[in-house]
């Protein structure tokens, strides 16, 4: 890690090619000029319903583990902003994007491998580590969406739901969510002042939720899910119905 700046800018600073990455891939350039195929945003908002719980999960882990009133109102003030506030509109912008005629891809089956990855590294870190350590694990997902937003902002295309999603991100309350998680995780540092383990741990923890941020976007753009529920189909793909299994043959002529 490097020694400049705040913990939060230098940990930002230390993955700085994911975060190029996430801003490059073709998901969410996809959104910016409105040719994401609306089944792949379908994928991607039942996937985000499935993970987005066990991010509210990892948050809850926080409050239980902080020592302090103010670290527990940070957490609680995160918790409640997904369960209220973020979760509802996913659920929203899901029920528009199938009235567009989005396909059902499987995503609402189960959660894909990459959905599966994510949630199970924050849960883990949030059930072993301390708060700066939840901090540095669930950070990125929010920031790492406000910043892809405020960069859509002045090329989104117009589209009856992908501007909206961006236009959510931009919101007073989500950018102001972000600046205080960022403020709070930067306060909780100084005033922890940890050894060197801890520090390598908190790089460690928000490094791999970006890359894993990376992974979402690609799980969601290729509709990745486990072939038994996604009509087993290779990829994750369901282009065409599944083969029915063979019917009964005739015993062999005598």
């Amino acid at each position: 890690m490097s020694t400049t700046a705040s913990l939060t800018g230098r940990l930002r600073a230390d993955c700085e090619s994911d975060w190029q990455l996430l801003h490059e891939h073709a998901f969410v350039r996809g959104l910016a000029d409105a040719t994401l195929p609306p089944d792949a945003f379908r994928f991607y908002l039942e996937q985000n319903l499935q993970y987005l719980p066990e991010y509210a999960r990892a948050m809850a882990l926080g409050a239980s583990h902080a020592d302090d009133l103010a670290t527990i109102r940070v957490f609680a003030a995160d918790l409640a902003n997904v369960v209220e506030v973020e979760i509802p509109e996913n659920e929203e912008l899901l029920r528009r994007t199938i009235e567009l005629g989005a396909r059902d891809h499987g995503g609402a089956q189960g959660m894909a491998p990459a959905t599966l990855a994510y949630t199970s590294f924050l849960v883990a870190a949030a059930a072993r580590g301390g708060p700066l350590e939840i901090m540095a694990a669930i950070l990125p997902c929010a920031w790492s969406y406000a910043e892809i937003a405020g960069r859509l902002a002045g090329e989104i295309a117009d589209h009856p739901v992908y501007t909206d999603w961006v236009g959510f991100y931009l919101t007073a309350e989500v950018l102001g969510l972000v600046h205080q998680m960022r403020d709070s995780f930067d306060q909780m540092f100084v005033k922890a002042n940890p050894g060197p383990d801890v520090r390598w741990r908190l790089g460690e923890n928000f490094v791999t939720s970006s890359r894993l941020e990376g992974a979402f976007w690609e799980m969601a753009y290729t509709l990745d899910q486990w072939p038994d529920l996604a009509g087993g189909h290779p990829g994750g793909r369901r282009d065409e119905p599944a083969p029915c299994p063979p019917g009964p043959t005739s015993p062999p002529a005598p």
